[in-house]
């Protein structure tokens, strides 16, 4: 989410709010007030808003330097360990429905900054610089496994990841949220801290005080929900309470100044109601800020009533067993699994935009190359003559209109199908020789089983990649993949710094060959 200026506003006319702070010195202050002395203080950290941070290789365009980036993941977790500081990680596991007319108009807009990346390297032949910056294919999924491979506590939102972080600093009593969103200043949860403005080697940073911000404007920090819902956030457009914001602007030139105005000389919380009927706003309307306000309470808070939020029902709970259910939740919110969760509980699944020429029709889109593997995967999933799966993937030529309508497939084994249940539950040798089998069945060779073992696991997942794109590719592309798999394991971050790439054709293959790994997470969580 994020609220419309807020931040902004914060910086230009609120500097008595925006407070520069040392976190080992936090920690310190933490620790020593603490009840329980011995136990670290903890930062909870938006791993979604850090990526565009942590990821300062010089190079990206072409799949990204992936063992430079763990250099800088481990000692970016090492300066605030070595400070005492315990990291609790969250990243974003769903794009809930509400939401999702905005997530396309974002899919969208970086669309338009990758064909002016294109543009660029046609024209000058090389990586453009920082300005047309974009992460490398797959980043925010295997962020999270890096961050396990360091020994971090990683959660996957099973909804709204603010909502998840706000509601676990606060109820952990967390020393702070570092991370890059507005929406932190309205939650009534722990210190809000900027990792646009870290410091890393000083552990300094802004924290942006919401109690000195509602000291400055006359607000309560009750209040600071429906000032973001008036001045538009991910639920509440901008555009939608745009004459409840000319109204102040009548009087006020500042946008937020004239809202909060607003809000404090009609409002009166005594009223059961979250928006009042001073407002003088429609049903449609008012109902819409009620949602959007609902959205900012977390648990434990005031007037829970008015604020129910269900959680996801299952899109298939008929198909799949109760025990299935729970097991896909737990291991996708300890980021352990891929896609899973979105496809059982909603039917749903997304790909965000990837470094695809929209003008280039030699390669196909990644998003097509890979559906019949996810069509077998569904097919693992939810067996046969079950609903369709909607599949938001962003891709050259694909509007975002609605989603694409993918039928699962039946995958070819030895045997009948097997349940989830018994892929997942039942042990044995002859339950893992399945597993197997199904995994490398859906990408097309089964006969690779017998490597399994001897040949390490990246080895084999390799050949899985060439096996399966070897009909799209010449023979140069698989021996550039092959090459990657063998060769490259060898050198170290700095060497393969050295390395020179032919920018445009290698940043579409590096496309689809990170879009394999992500299928391969999710045939793996299928098949064990």
């Amino acid at each position: 989410m994020g609220v419309k200026g807020l931040q902004y506003f914060m910086d230009r006319c609120c500097p008595e709010a925006c407070v520069t702070v040392n976190l080992r010195e936090m920690a310190r202050q933490q620790q020593a007030s603490a009840t329980a002395p011995h136990t670290n203080p903890t930062l909870v950290v938006d791993g979604m808003a850090c990526l565009c941070y942590w990821y300062s290789c010089k190079d990206w365009a072409c799949g990204g330097q992936w063992r430079e980036y763990l250099d800088i993941l481990k000692r970016w977790v090492e300066a605030f360990t070595s400070a005492g500081i315990r990291l609790v990680f969250f990243f974003d596991g769903v794009v809930e429905e509400q939401k999702r007319q905005e997530w396309v108009k974002r899919r969208r807009r970086v669309n338009g900054k990758i064909s002016k990346i294109f543009c660029h390297i046609k024209e000058h032949g090389d990586q453009p610089g920082r300005e047309l910056f974009c992460l490398p294919s797959g980043l925010a999924t295997f962020t999270p496994f890096a961050l396990r491979s360091l020994g971090q506590e990683v959660f996957c939102s099973v909804r709204e990841a603010d909502y998840e972080i706000a509601s676990y600093a606060r109820q952990h009593g967390s020393m702070g949220i570092l991370g890059e969103d507005s929406d932190f200043i309205i939650y009534d949860s722990a210190p809000y801290l900027s990792v646009a403005k870290l410091r890393i080697n000083s552990l300094t940073t802004v924290m942006y005080d919401r109690q000195r911000l509602c000291l400055t404007i006359g607000l309560a920090v009750t209040q600071l929900p429906l000032l973001a819902c008036l001045l538009g956030n991910d639920v509440v457009s901008e555009e939608k309470m745009r004459d409840v914001r000319n109204n102040a602007m009548a009087a006020y030139r500042c946008i937020s100044a004239a809202v909060l105005n607003r809000i404090n000389r009609t409002l009166d919380f005594s009223e059961a109601e979250l928006v009042p009927q001073s407002l003088n706003l429609s049903t449609p309307r008012r109902e819409l800020l009620k949602k959007g306000v609902c959205l900012y309470t977390l648990p434990g808070q005031k007037r829970p009533e008015l604020c129910e939020i269900s959680s996801l029902p299952s899109a298939f709970e008929k198909y799949v067993s109760p025990e299935i259910l729970k097991a896909c939740r737990e291991k996708h919110a300890a980021a352990e699994g891929f896609m899973v969760y979105t496809v059982l509980c909603v039917g749903v699944t997304e790909c965000s935009n990837t470094l695809e020429d929209e003008e280039d029709t030699e390669l196909v889109p990644q998003a097509l190359v890979y559906k019949p593997c996810r069509q077998l995967i569904y097919g693992l999933l939810l067996l046969l003559g079950h609903n369709a799966i909607r599949e938001w993937f962003v891709f050259p030529g694909n509007p975002l209109k609605e989603p694409d309508i993918v039928h699962p497939l039946p995958v070819s084994l030895p045997c009948d199908q097997p349940s989830l249940d018994l892929l997942w539950f039942s042990t044995g040798p002859d339950v893992a020789a399945l597993r197997l089998t199904a995994f490398l069945t859906i990408f097309g060779c089964p006969e690779f089983s017998e490597l399994h073992g001897v040949i390490e696991d990246s080895l084999l997942a390799a050949l899985c990649l060439v096996t399966y794109l070897v009909q799209t590719l010449s023979l140069e592309d698989v021996d550039s993949y092959l090459s990657q798999a063998v060769c490259l394991r060898l050198k170290s971050s700095q060497e393969l710094q050295q390395i020179e790439v032919c920018v445009q054709w290698d940043m579409q293959l590096e496309t689809h060959a990170m879009k394999l790994p992500l299928h391969i997470c999710c045939a793996d969580v299928n098949a064990r």
